[in-house]
């Protein structure tokens, strides 16, 4: 590498090939690029999205949350409510 030192620098300026690789600064806080971070964030949304549907699937016999949250979905709310809501009496419901 030559040096930048105006004592040292040639009349001539620096010939660079139009073929040769094109090198720029790629801005990073603490090595962390733009490509990595949005990565990483769709990697952490599609594992987030697998563990509330995850928490939903398991915790979806609870009457508290089919009434606050499935059947205020529209898909479940409207076309699956009737199979989901239960045709027991209250009294003899263990919740």
């Amino acid at each position: 590498m030559r040096s930048t030192s105006p004592l040292l620098r040639s009349a001539y300026p620096e010939y660079k090939s139009p073929y040769g690789p094109k090198y720029h600064y790629q801005p990073h806080v603490a090595g962390i690029t733009a490509k990595r971070f949005t990565s990483f964030g769709v990697n952490a949304g599609m594992f987030g999205g697998v563990a509330l549907f995850t928490v939903i699937f398991i915790a979806s016999g609870i009457p508290r949350l089919q009434d606050d949250v499935l059947f205020k979905l529209p898909i479940v709310g409207g076309t699956l409510e009737s199979y989901l809501r239960k045709k027991i009496p209250a009294s003899d419901s263990p919740f």
